[in-house]
């Protein structure tokens, strides 16, 4: 072998190393960060704010990370970690806010420098996974938007080794959760996600019922009359 063709070797298995050494680094920092700064599903926005070199760090770092949706589950790992991620530093970023809402564009108009792209929130959300993975509607679980409206943030990164195990237990969890899903006999409320995305859980051509039943340990009527509750947007705050 050609001395050349050796050192092309050597510098393609170099980047590899490389590339996998900053996705484990990433998803070890998330990690700690959630960790440190989630409890019971809120965040410590003032802790972060007052103290944000791990969230400075972390953010420094996703900005190089390389992902390949060939590896699905890195893939959807990464960018739901850098999703939830970019939410917690653009509400630092506008400090204090009373709802990620009053912030004008804060989903669909400000950028953030993530996975080697400069995107939206809603890009990510819509392009990034929706748009990659049209049949997982349990992203819709685990993608949290700062408002005590959405399923509630974990403590944990996701991380590809545990990926599907966290989005079936976050997925049960809200949806036989009383305060997500709000049953009175058979008239059930339930969140205005699945009013703006009932086409994810409505594939098929099966009902929203028959999508929340088939995570749910006490199922809801075949015949349930089904409506929708305001959206909460009010900062999901750790006080």
């Amino acid at each position: 072998m050609k001395k050349n063709n050796i050192l092309i070797i050597v510098f393609l298995f170099a980047i590899s190393i490389g590339y996998a050494q900053s996705t484990s680094t990433f998803f070890t920092k998330a990690d700690t960060f959630f960790n440190t700064y989630v409890k019971n599903g809120k965040v410590d926005y003032k802790g972060i704010k007052s103290n944000p070199a791990l969230l400075n760090e972390l953010v420094s770092l996703a900005e190089s990370v390389s992902v390949s949706k060939d590896n699905a589950a890195e893939y959807q790992a990464f960018w739901i970690n850098g999703y939830n991620l970019s939410v917690i530093n653009n509400v630092i970023n506008h400090y204090p806010l009373k709802t990620p809402t009053s912030k004008a564009g804060f989903f669909d108009k400000i950028k953030h420098n993530i996975g080697g792209k400069s995107i939206t929130l809603n890009d990510i959300e819509n392009k990034l996974l929706r748009g990659n993975f049209s049949k997982e509607a349990r992203f819709h679980f685990v993608l949290v938007c700062a408002g005590l409206g959405c399923p509630p943030i974990i403590n944990k990164a996701y991380k590809p080794s545990t990926l599907e195990a966290q989005l079936q237990k976050q997925t049960m969890l809200a949806l036989n959760d009383p305060k997500f899903i709000r049953v009175n006999k058979n008239k059930v409320q339930i969140s205005q996600i699945f009013e703006w995305y009932t086409g994810d859980f409505t594939q098929g051509g099966k009902k929203l019922v028959d999508y929340i039943n088939k995570y749910r340990t006490e199922k809801l009527p075949e015949k349930a009359k089904v409506s929708y509750y305001a959206y909460d947007w009010t900062l999901n705050e750790l006080k």
